[in-house]
């Protein structure tokens, strides 16, 4: 069956997933349950997909941080089956941060980003691989070897991050030299992604338009 792309989904969709996540966290947290997909679940999730689950944590001054963040590159499962494991593992199982506790559940906030599959970026100079690249569309993965590493799209929007710097980090990422894409043997690959996210905790659910604030937030304040 042929994966879901992300722009196949509606915002209803996207709302779905969303809570979906926080449910499934819920109930493995609280009843050491994993859930299974839910009986109202539109016919399309089951396809195959790819999702990232983020976590932030509202800290008293109001800032956010991130809590977690796992999933997966390739279709191993439905969609739904890929939102409900990705929110599980990114709240039990990041290796940066502790395991999520049930305290916590009223102060973090859940956002699933649904990814396209991977097209690598193949170019004869690999300074043209900056044309390949649109900032607040696409996310990088980076591999060498063993080496793997990537960054969601909404990464280089957070830090205003030009092009170079967002293939920058995401060798470093990978674990490797931070100029690792000049190296032909480096392998580059871009995917898009759409990014549904809570407003507050089990908050409403609103559609993030990257390009957008990109546009707003880092070009502006660059005079571009």
């Amino acid at each position: 069956m042929k994966p879901i792309n992300p722009y196949e989904l509606s915002l209803s969709d996207g709302v779905f997933l969303v809570k979906l996540a926080r449910r499934a966290v819920y109930e493995k947290i609280v009843n050491n349950i994993e859930l299974k997909p839910p009986e109202d679940t539109p016919k399309h999730l089951f396809r195959p997909g790819m999702t990232f689950t983020t976590i932030e944590k509202i800290l008293p001054s109001g800032e956010t941080v991130l809590r977690g963040c796992i999933g997966f590159l390739q279709p191993f499962y439905s969609l739904v089956e890929s939102t409900i494991k990705s929110a599980i593992e990114a709240a039990l199982s990041d290796p940066r941060f502790p395991p999520l506790d049930r305290s916590e559940l009223n102060s973090v906030i859940f956002e699933v980003t649904v990814l396209s599959t991977p097209i690598e970026i193949i170019v004869e100079d690999r300074w043209m691989v900056f044309s390949e690249i649109v900032i607040g569309r696409d996310g990088l993965i980076i591999e060498k070897g063993f080496y793997k590493g990537t960054l969601l799209p909404v990464v280089p929007v957070e830090y205003c991050w030009d092009t170079e710097t967002f293939l920058a980090e995401t060798c470093l990422k990978a674990g490797l030299k931070p100029d690792c894409w000049l190296d032909n043997s480096v392998k580059i690959y871009r995917y898009e992604g759409r990014v549904f996210k809570e407003t507050k905790p089990g908050n409403n659910v609103v559609e993030l338009d990257l390009t957008r604030e990109y546009g707003l937030k880092c070009l502006r304040d660059r005079g571009e």
